[in-house]
């Protein structure tokens, strides 16, 4: 049984079509990546996942039972966690409060006043610094997180949905706005999640890190999945070079436009 079963899915915001039948399945384990231009519906469809959105029609199964339209905190609750293009840290916390807070999950009956019981906590104490270690934040912990770098904050996003311990990370562009020379270093914190059987879905603008990373690569276009298959099937799909990278676009691997939340 797969970890993930999506059957004709379908979301509408007035007369726009944002998803439109759309089927896939996610095994336990895998790295699926979601591509596709500017409007895609690509978000849209994390945002379903995650249950941010209930669909217009269609069937969402997550360990065998349907989901759809459950709400996030029980999504959550579930094992699905995400990361947000815009990342949202607590700013006046520190990394370590940050982390700390997503750690103890359902524990948290008031977000603030949780904060020095959760710190006396050893499990999720030693599940934080863990974490911190992991995503190269250690050195960090103390810092508030509206010091932070956009590529440390991208990491303190990670950070925050892996303390949790899902069963499934949706990670929502998690390159955006932080240049060219942090890219190969995301690569690597990514694949650092593989050896302990994580399932990850990403959606992402630089097809190429998306294609590296994937085992699997599904294509939308105006809500419509056009292709799916392995990176090297998906860079030969005439469809998907006409439609989203272009004839330049397949040798760098990397689309004109730049997606936005409503993608």
């Amino acid at each position: 049984m797969a970890l993930l079963e999506i059957s004709g899915l379908c979301m509408r915001f007035g007369g726009l079509k944002a998803l439109d039948a759309i089927d896939l399945s996610v095994e336990r384990g895998q790295f699926l990546a979601v591509i596709g231009p500017n409007g895609a519906g690509k978000t849209t469809l994390f945002s379903v996942i995650a249950g941010a959105l209930k669909p217009s029609s269609g069937t969402v199964r997550f360990e065998g039972r349907e989901v759809q339209g459950s709400l996030p905190a029980h999504m959550s609750h579930l094992g699905v966690r995400r990361s947000f293009q815009v990342p949202r840290p607590f700013s006046s916390m520190t990394v370590r409060e940050n982390v700390r807070i997503s750690a103890a999950g359902r524990n948290i009956l008031s977000t603030f006043r949780c904060l020095a019981p959760c710190a006396r906590d050893r499990s999720i104490a030693k599940r934080v610094d863990e974490v911190l270690e992991r995503v190269g934040l250690s050195a960090q912990a103390e810092r508030r997180a509206g010091e932070l770098t956009m590529g440390e904050l991208r990491r303190l996003e990670i950070a925050r949905a892996l303390s949790s311990r899902p069963s499934l990370l949706l990670l929502d562009e998690p390159a955006a706005g932080i240049g060219a020379d942090g890219i190969g270093p995301l690569a690597e914190l990514i694949r650092s999640v593989r050896p302990s059987g994580l399932t990850v879905m990403l959606v992402e603008h630089y097809v190429g890190l998306a294609l590296a990373l994937s085992d699997r690569v599904i294509v939308l276009d105006e809500g419509r999945k056009i292709a799916e298959g392995v990176a090297d099937e998906v860079r030969r799909n005439e469809r998907v070079i006409g439609a989203y990278l272009g004839k330049e676009g397949s040798r760098s691997a990397r689309p004109k436009a730049a997606d936005g939340d409503g993608s």
